[in-house]
């Protein structure tokens, strides 16, 4: 209540363009989930939103439209900074489209606890994102009753998949290629890999990319070593490698890879990038400020959750055509962790 005694108003959308200095279009463009408003303006948005407390009736569209205005997201894992990361930019959108978001933890791949949690998802109404970058999420996608509506955030394909298959991934390929192309650019003769879980069998689409700069530079191409998602297999990996006097560079599947590589090239007494360059993957926020500062691929992790989601609200709404596309560019940050090969 205001000094007066009587209620106030709820803000409206043109109140809320008018806090973050913007069109009430655009504000509109945020509440759906468009991809194409800036992030510095989708931010001013967001906290207008927040600051005037302003709430579209989602109870009343729900019911006027006669659909639930909710999403789950299906995941093996909520901690992992990607997953993390497109957890948050899922909710950062659905929250500004007036949907709830929930989450379904997928425990194990075993085929019938899979299809059980997709089955307790799509009875909940609403839309899917499955987050397919295990087994687990590959399976979930795999298992979705046909008619729901699904989005989902997967591995770079093989090949592009046919406009039915409503999906967003990142170019994990490209990436990778452009990682191993600058270490080998610096004067080493080849670049070790320690690889990360792959979604499926096949071989992912990071090991293709490291494996595609080496073959193109006519470079021995060693086999990868095998790590995990987090820092403890990449300083097992680092042990076997720190043993090899040959090893002067490393590409690591993910930055929690890389963080346990520097510990165990410390640990043996190799000095980081005088001895052996180190690069990652993914631009976690901690890789500016290891010592030393690590050389990575950053992916807008958090942009591919909002992609996703503004894909899924085209279907929801009927808004918009299914058609799986890739979202962002990577890009290559060059830091201490790499140099030249000692002479």
């Amino acid at each position: 209540m205001n000094v007066t005694g009587h209620t106030r108003s709820p803000a409206s959308i043109r109140d809320v363009a008018a806090a973050a200095g913007v069109s009430y279009q655009t504000v509109s463009r945020v509440i759906n989930g468009h991809p194409s408003v800036k992030q510095s303006t989708r931010e001013r948005v967001l906290a207008a939103i927040d600051e005037l407390g302003f709430r579209r009736n989602a109870t009343a569209l729900a019911l006027a439209r006669g659909r639930s205005r909710a999403v789950t997201v299906l995941t093996a894992n909520t901690t992992h900074y990607g997953y993390a990361s497109i957890l948050q930019g899922v909710e950062e959108s659905a929250r500004a489209a007036a949907y709830s978001v929930g989450v379904g933890v997928l425990e194990s791949a075993d085929q019938a606890a899979v299809t059980a949690e997709v089955q307790r998802a799509a009875d909940a109404g609403g839309g899917l994102v499955v987050i397919a970058y295990d087994p687990a999420g590959v399976r979930a996608l795999e298992a979705v009753p046909a008619g729901v509506p699904v989005v989902g955030i997967v591995e770079t394909p093989a090949s592009p998949p046919t406009d039915n298959r409503p999906w967003v991934w990142t170019d994990d390929r490209e990436a990778a290629y452009e990682a191993t192309r600058h270490l080998l650019s610096l004067g080493h003769e080849t670049v070790h890999y320690v690889a990360i879980p792959s979604s499926t069998r096949r071989t992912g689409a990071r090991t293709s990319g490291w494996r595609q700069a080496l073959k193109e530079a006519g470079a021995a191409q060693p086999r990868p070593v095998q790590g995990s998602w987090g820092p403890a297999g990449g300083h097992a990996a680092g042990l076997k490698l720190a043993k090899d006097p040959s090893v002067t560079a490393i590409l690591c599947g993910n930055d929690d890879l890389a963080l346990g590589v520097l510990r165990a090239l410390h640990e043996a007494g190799r000095s980081v990038p005088g001895e052996v360059s180190v690069a990652g993957f993914d631009d976690a926020p901690h890789s500016a400020y290891l010592t030393p500062s690590l050389t990575t691929v950053r992916l807008d992790f958090t942009g591919l959750g909002r992609a996703a989601f503004a894909l899924l609200h085209g279907v929801l709404e009927e808004s918009a055509p299914i058609a799986p596309h890739p979202v962002s560019v990577p890009e290559l940050v060059v830091r201490e962790s790499s140099g030249r090969p000692s002479a």
